[in-house]
């Protein structure tokens, strides 16, 4: 399984790379703003050099490229961030100088001799501090043949850079300096916010990472502990963890009993109880028991580590709408090249080529770029980003996210999805003569022993109703039969119905109505016999998550049909599928033929997304338009979803396509406001309604072009009022009370 895991993995990989040669990503861009980062922060590299190298000794190096991608970006958020606030407040005096701003607002500044002189040199030491980033960043497209944001952006501050500085030298009608400050400041701005929403996720997983102890107490063969550096440990190490100690590493508790506090990987507020076979994740913290924990994941195996890794993912991916706005801004670049030249045409013609033909173009050429494209997409991953991770979502994807809103049917893997993953008691019945209370205290007493799932299902049930079970002796396990042991003097054996068959007893009534119906509903039935005589019987199943009826019934709400796939019997599935609502079953699938299941589905046309606890569903994700896995923990680093769900709920499933369908509408909301400006501003600019008299001047452009930017801004904030409490939604009932079925 691990080798085709891996090819899986492997292939998955080079998918990515296609894809993203094919969306035409290049790595020019980013290198290009890494240089102005470099340029401006030299002395703080030496400083970071010396603390990457106390962060490795101390952590032995857990998550180093991680913090090379997370320094990136915050150098990214950091340049733009300093560079807005400078250029702004090098603007402000650009703005008060502005005559068109002091016609508009009324108000007057003092003049003094040299004040014509302020808005022209401060608006040089804007555009050369705040603009030529843009120019260099437009270079990769102009090389590429592929205008985009950038070029656009540098087009229209070069146009009003170059004018505005001939109006000095030959007085016109207008400049276009305050309109020039303004459209650097507000794409400084973007580019601001789109930085610091990718640098946010990176720097709470930095924080993660921070949470990692800086060594470990290694218990020796002699019992003894010592103290070691946690990058020391290996796999097979066991280690102490005390109360209120930080788990060093992923592993298996061997001895102890706690509660531990997962909050900072799960989001899930409650400590979770942990025992002798239950996993931890390196990095959660122990709650007041003490802990023996056998280390089975160390540095870049971990899952913590795993997440970070899908994380730099996600900031390398990029979002199709984001896609569409710089395909739009290409668009609009050759747009304004062509208005421009019909406008130089036309005005020519009708008042001969003069200065205000020159005017006319250069205002075309300004407001052809609008503020508001730059924002329209950021703003909405800002916050996208933020209640994504709210809610346990892990977008390692950014297209998957954004097609989630387009599926027609969802897939999810039975066990461990759909279910517990693990067997529990889901009915009891006794003869006469016994209680249920003392069949569990028996069962319990001779299972005590063993390590069956149906054995740990049975201590279960017992610990879950407060039975205490009495000593046993004499503990045997039958094999293929069940097992046998002596409790309070007499000879108790638990099995199934070969058991009865080796001994020879017949099942009474009852207990064979209720094994019958048991069977119906696929469900495994197990005996508890006394001094040779049945005398009761439970019903085990894999126990359905209540989380389960909730979702499927969400999910039908949003239009979206149901699929379970699953290696369990058709008898098993279609029992779950029954009690669930589930349209469609594949049952008895070998895990190499999941991914055969998906593409079945996708060839009727329908958009699929596989949803799985990310152990063996890797080729079935990969396949799948949208890969979820559900859960965290080790397995979740290499996985091939493209949408990681922390909190292992099902009902996240739900919450993902609302939310994707919310941030989908409010991008197209406000590429439509952007766009929209342009549509209205570029014609008016190159004077097609001047035969009536009217005309739209820079000032009156810039004025719009603003207004589109505040409505750009206001509609995404909105998205934070999107309800993703499934319970709202229509229909949707809370966890049913019935008891579940495997």
């Amino acid at each position: 399984m691990g080798d085709r895991e891996q090819g899986s993995r492997d292939d998955h990989e080079q998918g990515v790379s296609s894809d993203a040669a094919e969306e035409g990503e290049t790595s020019e861009e980013p290198r290009t703003e890494q240089s102005l980062i470099e340029d401006e922060a030299e002395p703080r590299h030496a400083r970071r050099e010396v603390e990457a190298k106390h962060d490795h000794e101390g952590h032995g190096g857990h998550g180093d490229t991680h913090g090379d991608h997370g320094g990136m970006h915050a150098g990214h958020e950091e340049m733009f961030r300093r560079r807005f606030f400078v250029s702004t407040l090098l603007s402000i005096p650009v703005l008060l100088y502005s005559e068109t701003l002091q016609a508009w607002l009324g108000f007057s500044v003092p003049a003094f001799p040299g004040s014509e002189w302020i808005s022209p040199v401060f608006a040089v030491i804007v555009f050369a501090y705040g603009g030529v980033p843009f120019l260099r960043m437009a270079v990769p497209e102009l090389k590429d043949r592929s205008p985009g944001m950038m070029t656009l952006i540098s087009m229209a501050i070069t146009v009003a850079f170059v004018y505005s500085l001939a109006s000095v030298a030959f007085p016109t009608q207008s400049a276009f300096f305050w309109e020039l400050v303004t459209l650097i400041d507000i794409m400084l701005l973007g580019h601001w916010i789109e930085m610091r929403s990718v640098r946010r996720a990176s720097s709470a997983l930095d924080e993660l990472a921070k949470l990692m102890p800086d060594t470990a107490e290694r218990v020796t063969d002699d019992g003894e502990t010592e103290e070691v550096p946690v990058h020391k440990l290996t796999e097979g190490d066991l280690v102490l963890v005390r109360p209120g100690g930080s788990v060093p590493a992923d592993g298996v508790v061997e001895e102890g009993d706690s509660d531990v506090s997962e909050a900072m990987i799960t989001g899930e507020s409650m400590p979770v109880s942990k025992e002798p076979g239950d996993e931890v994740i390196g990095g959660t913290v122990n709650g007041d028991g003490s802990l023996r924990v056998r280390i089975d994941a160390t540095g870049e195996d971990t899952a913590l580590a795993g997440i970070m890794r899908l994380v730099e993912e996600a900031q390398q991916s990029k979002s199709k709408t984001q896609m569409l706005a710089d395909r739009a801004a290409g668009w609009l670049f050759y747009v304004a090249l062509a208005a421009a030249v019909v406008t130089a045409v036309a005005w020519t013609v009708a008042v001969q080529f003069n200065a205000e033909v020159i005017e006319r173009v250069v205002t075309v050429l300004v407001i052809a770029c609008p503020h508001a494209l730059g924002l329209a997409v950021p703003l909405v991953v800002a916050i996208n980003t933020s209640l994504a991770a709210r809610n346990g979502m892990l977008i390692r994807d950014r297209i998957a996210m954004e097609r989630a809103r387009e599926l027609d049917t969802v897939i999810f893997d039975k066990t461990g999805t759909l279910t517990e993953g693990e067997h529990g008691v889901v009915g009891i019945e006794t003869t006469d003569g016994i209680e249920e209370t003392e069949a569990l205290e028996l069962a319990a007493a001779v299972e005590g022993d063993s390590e069956h799932m149906i054995a740990r299902a049975i201590r279960e049930a017992a610990h879950e109703r407060g039975v205490t079970a009495p000593d046993a002796m004499g503990f045997e396990a039958l094999k293929g039969r069940g097992v046998r042991a002596t409790v309070r003097g007499e000879t108790v054996h638990v099995g199934g119905p070969n058991l009865l068959t080796q001994l020879d007893r017949d099942v009474p009534s009852n207990l064979q109505t209720f094994a019958n119906k048991a069977g119906a509903n696929a469900q495994t039935v197990v005996y508890l016999v006394r001094e040779g005589e049945p005398v009761a019987a439970f019903a085990m199943a894999d126990v359905v998550r209540e989380e389960s009826y909730r979702v499927v019934e969400a999910l039908h709400e949003l239009d979206i049909e149901v699929a379970m796939l699953t290696g369990d019997s058709a008898d098993v599935a279609e029992a779950v599928a029954e009690d669930l609502g589930i349209d469609t079953v594949f049952a008895e699938v070998l895990p190499e033929d999941k991914d055969k299941k998906v593409q079945e589905l996708q060839d009727q046309g329908k958009l699929v997304a596989m949803v799985g606890d990310g152990v063996n569903d890797a080729p079935a994700l990969t396949r799948a338009d949208v890969g979820i896995a559900i859960g965290s923990g080790t397995d979740v680093a290499v996985q091939s979803a493209g949408i990681i769900l922390v909190q292992n709920n099902p009902m996240d499933v739900a919450r993902l396509v609302k939310l994707s369908q919310a941030s989908y509408r409010k991008m197209k909301e406000n590429l439509v406001w952007a766009a929209g400006y342009n549509i209205f501003a570029i014609p008016l600019a190159a004077g097609v309604l001047a035969p009536w008299g009217i005309l739209l001047s820079p000032a009156v452009g810039a004025l719009l072009m603003s207004l589109s930017t505040v409505i750009v801004a206001i509609n995404a904030q909105f998205l934070r009022r999107v309800d993703l409490d499934i319970p709202s939604l229509p229909e949707v009932s809370p966890p049913r009370d019935t008891s579940p079925t495997g």
